[in-house]
């Protein structure tokens, strides 16, 4: 186990020192100490190491990540994970705003709640959240699956394409083109494989499947004297 102190090396080391890892490094195990809320922590790393960082942190904690499996014992300021590639990102407090925005795939599991527009514009990203997600979630989401165990805010889904979005309990309200959907035996394949991936024991039968209703993105010719 690598640890490097915040209190005592600068989050520009620490970050070019996490970056220059590769997958032929032995040192694949590191711990933060003394994170105080830094931004942009552990961003950027492209090897399959583990990285646990011990506190909360600020803006876009383990953006861009690819290979690495990072943990945050604390909760994450607006954009985790944001443009995530692969691996996984592991809150195991609360995330703010745009959590997993972008992103293109890897699994972000959030213990806590998630604040509003969690899974902006995904695109391919697995993101769990364990507590309650915030309006204008999965806003023009392309593709990926949300899976949420609480509930979620207003205009859930807004002008989404492709993505599948799993929520256990009440919708304030369903976005535009957003509608609920049938969950067949395939769903709840996908699903229950992401809820074990994350850890979660619950059942896949508790949840409802929303998806688009594929009108915004389609021509009408009905509708072409509009134009």
């Amino acid at each position: 186990m690598q640890t490097i102190d915040l209190a005592q090396t600068t989050l520009r080391d620490l970050n070019a020192t996490l970056q220059a890892q590769n997958g032929q490094t032995n040192a694949t195990a590191w711990e933060i100490t003394n994170p105080r809320g830094s931004h942009a922590l552990a961003v950027g790393l492209d090897a399959p190491i583990e990285v646990t960082v011990k506190g909360s942190t600020g803006y876009y904690t383990a953006g861009m990540n690819k290979q690495a499996t990072v943990t945050v014992k604390g909760s994450a300021g607006p954009g985790v994970a944001e443009n995530m590639m692969s691996g996984t990102v592991i809150i195991e407090g609360d995330a703010s705003q745009y959590a997993g925005a972008t992103g293109n795939g890897g699994l972000l599991v959030i213990k806590g709640n998630a604040s509003s527009r969690c899974g902006i514009s995904m695109k391919g990203i697995d993101i769990v959240v364990y507590g309650s997600i915030g309006h204008m979630s999965a806003f023009m989401a392309q593709s990926g699956n949300l899976v949420v165990m609480g509930d979620a805010g207003d205009a859930l889904g807004d002008s989404l394409y492709e993505a599948r979005l799993f929520v256990r309990g009440s919708v304030k309200s369903l976005g535009a083109d957003c509608i609920q959907k049938e969950m067949r035996p395939e769903h709840i394949a996908i699903l229950q494989d992401l809820l074990t991936r994350a850890g979660s024991d619950a059942k896949p039968e508790e949840f409802k499947r929303y998806g688009s209703a594929r009108q915004l993105y389609n021509f009408n010719i009905d509708n072409a004297s509009a134009y």
